[in-house]
């Protein structure tokens, strides 16, 4: 077994050897293929040259490539164009000369003049082309707008260099940064970035090189902080990155800064700073390339840091030329291909290529040294400005303590692109190295929306904090307020100069204004403003309130005190006469009892009955029984017809009297106001409402100056003159009158004077004071003394102010209308406008009630008590009357004995009061009072 086993390793081990034989016969019999190539570097990029060197040595050492180069290579300025384009011409001119035109022109130019000669040059003369400049899609300006045959052959590819800088858009994104500076080196080109690099994103960005020296340094970075920026991004090597973190003070790593380092080389950060912490990244090479990097850098001299940018250039070269073998040795290159001179090119006469290098270019598979090339294949896709080279970036938070690196903790990675988002693993640690987003807000305190109280937070309290909070909750920032020194929302004077909050965000001293600020054109011209938050707030009367007199007794003042007096009379003289008419009458009751002994209701009208009949008479129960004799019956008739007419006249007067009193009010809208005198009104000086006033009169006085122009203007024919010749007053002068009349009444500077102002004047002669409705309702609300008149008018929106071409913009807008469809608004005013704690309890009035309040009508209640209590009264009286002072006969009634009447006794002799017998048949006896004994069966009524 062990023989066989031999012998199969013999065989396997001569097969191998016969077929590298034929391997290296083959390479050997093949002929070389010969590369000639135009190398344009920048004099600074050591890298792209060295990398080159290493490309050659490679290709020789390695012959199974079959590839030679031939170098034609310039090395340029930045400065001088016409200089370079010159020596480029000298030498294209040569190798045309000695019959070895170039194949390809590999341009490692960066950016700036240098570049855009090389590119114009190339595009010219209809030379292939492969750079590694950088620049995204249209920043390469001469070779914008090319037709699809250079496409083909005119090709760039990005270096890391230029893809590392967006990993800056990536963190903004990520941690919603508001504000940055975005310092680099040398070996950054962020020329082009300015624009591009935070498009779209709402944040406030510096870019600019890092300064020379560490007082200059030092000096720039205060500068970026008077600016207000808490965020700074350094892009550079780790020398430049050093530097700038040795030469900051203390204060620039607490909590309100962040600093990102970003660099292109693989070592640690190691500043000598005290207690700072740092978002680190710096790319890292794939593992599948890290052997092939290695062996680059030992065999082929590719150690030129950074190392990312050598193995670029190297891959972009190699892949270059053999795309370029590729084409001559398939026959996609052109057999006999023109090449046009410097100096015959005369602008239009560029030379027809059917030279596809793009496809070439795509289809080779040559192994990367660290990370593989993104090429846009897509249809559609620009190839340049789209195209770089795939690496990732470690995202590592360092601390760093007395100069040394006490932890350095990863959290996540960025795979290069153009857009890729930020891979965090660890996102607490990500919050810890980011700077807190403090706003800084401008007040005034204007009550509900903005209250002073110690015991807040932030010391204020009210609407907008309620707001202000909800939003900060949504777009995860925190802020500082204060108040405004002079008071003002904001007013501009004849020099176009500004006031109050919004001054301070025109100066950049503020991030928000804050408050009940209405939305107004001029202050649109110098702000922004985000979407309502309060739709739709007028202008409103506040007045003092009515107070009408109240009584209990108030249902006896619709008559007159005579006329009282008189309805007394006519009810006593009534009740007398009547008394006096059933007392003579012959056919009355008590007169011709005979007559009406039969009656069901028997009623004899002595003074007593006649006071009580006239009395029930003008009660809906009915006076009872009336007189039997016509005069009284006339007499009652009579009363009762004055009772009818009485009583409808009583109750349609307290109907009428009880209306009249609600309904006065002296004003109820601004036209009523405008027509009167006796009542001043003005508005808070500076506010929004006097600038309504006082550009409503301007207008007015703008149209009449129109139409006087019209009026008196000399060109018009009579007809037409006469077309505008009115009796009337054409144009209206409500606001004019109105504006002079405020003006003279002086405007109250505070919200407490006018305040004071309304509170000492009367409803007939006083003050009315014009304000936001808004503050107009709370000040009702928390005050049983004030009113609001009329309806409001001049409506306008409250909204947030933010500087012009904040990002806060948009950020605000998104969360109230997120607040807004949540009903969070609705209910946030409804907390300050509807329940209040400091809500007065005011009672109703009787112009708000639904009836007459208790104050006015509760005499009839004390009516029915007094009545109770004289009933009560009476009937103690009574009992003391009838037991005590009368001492009342009490008799008992016993029927008579059953005898014959004797012809001498009456009928009265025959019943027999009190006890019977012979002592008592005296007729001096019938009638006996029992003063010392009661009888047997007698039980006292009391």
């Amino acid at each position: 077994m062990i023989f066989i086993l031999r012998i199969n390793i013999k065989i396997l081990l001569l097969c191998i050897q016969i077929i590298l034989q034929r391997q290296k016969l083959f390479v050997t019999s093949q002929s070389i293929q010969n590369v000639n190539v135009l190398f344009i570097n920048e004099l600074d990029n050591v890298v792209a040259s060295k990398a080159m060197g290493s490309v050659q040595a490679y290709l020789k050492k390695n012959s199974n490539y079959g590839l030679s180069l031939r170098f034609d290579k310039i090395e340029a300025n930045n400065i001088d164009a016409k200089a370079l384009l010159e020596s480029i011409c000298i030498k294209y001119a040569d190798s045309i000369d000695n019959n070895q035109p170039p194949h390809v022109v590999f341009d490692a130019t960066k950016s700036g003049v240098a570049s855009d000669t090389v590119k114009s040059f190339a595009s010219a003369l209809g030379l292939p082309t492969v750079s590694a400049s950088y620049g995204q899609d249209g920043d390469l300006r001469p070779w914008r707008d090319m037709d699809e045959s250079k496409q083909n052959y005119l090709l760039q590819v990005m270096p890391p260099a230029d893809i590392i800088p967006e990993v800056v858009r990536s963190i903004v994104r990520n941690v919603n940064i508001t504000n940055a500076a975005i310092l680099y080196d040398g070996t950054f080109m962020m020329d082009h970035k300015y624009k591009s690099l935070l498009q779209n994103i709402q944040t406030r960005h510096v870019i600019t090189a890092v300064a020379d020296g560490d007082i200059a340094r030092a000096d720039q970075i205060k500068r970026l902080r008077n600016l207000d920026i808490n965020n700074y991004f350094i892009l550079g090597s780790l020398k430049t990155i050093t530097q700038i973190l040795e030469s900051l003070k203390p204060a620039y790593f607490d909590r309100k800064f962040a600093w990102h380092a970003i660099t292109q080389n693989e070592g640690q950060l190691r500043p000598n700073a005290e207690h700072a912490t740092i978002m680190f990244l710096k790319p890292v090479v794939y593992p599948k390339n890290q052997a092939r990097l290695e062996q680059l850098k030992t065999n082929y001299s590719l150690n030129e840091e950074p190392a990312i940018m050598s193995a670029f250039y190297f891959d972009l070269a190699l892949r270059t030329f053999l795309a370029i073998k590729t084409m001559l040795q398939s026959g996609a290159w052109p057999t006999k291909m023109e090449y046009l001179r410097c100096d015959d090119f005369q602008g239009a006469n560029t030379p027809e290529r059917n030279i596809n290098l793009k496809q070439a270019f795509l289809q080779v598979s040559e192994p990367t040294s660290y990370g593989d090339f993104e090429l846009a294949s897509h249809q559609g896709k620009p190839f340049n400005g789209y195209s770089f080279m795939n690496f990732e970036m470690d995202i590592r938070v360092v601390q760093i303590r007395s100069g040394n690196s006490d932890n350095s903790k990863p959290i996540g990675t960025w795979k290069a692109s153009l857009n890729s988002p930020l891979v965090i693993s660890d996102k607490k640690s990500m919050e810890n190295v980011t700077a807190a987003i403090v706003y800084r807000i401008s007040t005034i305190v204007q009550a509900p929306f903005i209250m002073r109280d110690e015991t807040a937070p932030k010391g204020f309290k009210g609407y907008c904090i309620d707001l202000i909070d909800e939003i900060a909750s949504i777009v995860n920032f925190e802020y500082t307020i204060e108040e405004v020194e002079d008071g003002n929302f904001g007013n501009m004077n004849d020099n176009e100069e500004w006031d109050g909050v919004i001054k301070q965000l025109i100066d950049k001293k503020a991030d928000i204004g804050l408050g009940s600020i209405s939305v107004m054109a001029e202050r649109e011209n110098v702000i922004d403003f985000t979407v309502p938050y309060y739709d739709l707030v007028g202008i409103g009367i506040m007045m003092l309130k009515p107070s009408a007199p109240s009584s209990l007794f108030k249902f006896l003042t619709v008559l007159e005190t005579n006329v009282w007096l008189c309805i007394m009379a006519a009810y006593f003289f009534t009740s007398f006469l009547m008394w006096i008419f059933d007392r003579w009458s012959p056919y009355s009751y008590q007169n011709n009892k005979e007559k009406y002994k039969d009656d069901d209701e028997k009623r004899e009208f002595n003074l007593k009955e006649c006071l009580w009949f006239c009395m029930t008479s003008l009660t809906p129960q009915g006076g009872g029984e009336a007189p039997k004799n016509l005069s009284g019956r006339l007499v009652a008739a009579t009363w009762w017809l004055f009772g009818f007419i009485i009583i409808a006249s009583y109750t349609a007067n307290l109907a009428a009297f009880l209306t009249v009193s609600r309904l006065d009010t002296p004003v109820e809208s601004l036209d009523d106001l405008s027509k009167q005198y006796k009542i001043l009104y003005a508005p808070l000086n500076g506010s929004s409402s006097m600038v309504f006033f006082e550009r409503m009169a301007n207008i007015e006085q703008k149209f009449y100056e129109i139409w006087k122009d019209l009026s008196l203007n000399d060109s018009l024919t009579p007809l037409e003159r006469s077309k505008l010749a009115v009796w009337d007053y054409p144009v209206s002068d409500k606001y004019t009158k109105m504006w002079q009349a405020m003006q003279e009444t002086k405007l109250p500077a505070t919200l407490d004077e006018a305040l004071a102002r309304v509170r000492n004047s009367t409803t007939a002669t006083g003050f009315a004071f014009l304000g936001d409705a808004t503050d107009i309702r709370y000040l009702v609300m928390t005050n049983c003394d004030l009113q609001m008149v009329g309806e409001e008018f001049s409506r306008k929106p409250y909204a947030i102010a933010v500087q012009q071409g904040s990002h806060l913009k948009d950020q605000f807008n998104n969360a109230i209308l997120t607040l807004l469809n949540k009903r969070q608004l609705e209910k946030i005013k409804d907390k300050w406008w509807k329940h209040d704690d400091i809500e007065d309890k005011c009672h109703k009035s009787e112009n708000q009630s639904d009836g007459i309040s208790i104050e006015n009508i509760g005499g009839v209640f004390i009516v029915i008590f007094v009545g109770i209590g004289m009933a009560c009264i009476t009937l103690v009286f009574e009992y003391w009357w009838y037991k005590w002072r009368k001492n009342p006969r009490i008799i008992d009634v016993a029927e008579a004995k059953s005898t014959p009447l004797g012809k001498d006794m009456k009928l009265a002799e025959h019943i027999i009061l009190g006890q019977t017998g012979k002592e008592y048949e005296d007729p001096k006896n019938m009638l006996r009072p029992r003063f010392n004994k009661n009888p047997v069966n007698f039980k006292p009524r009391f």
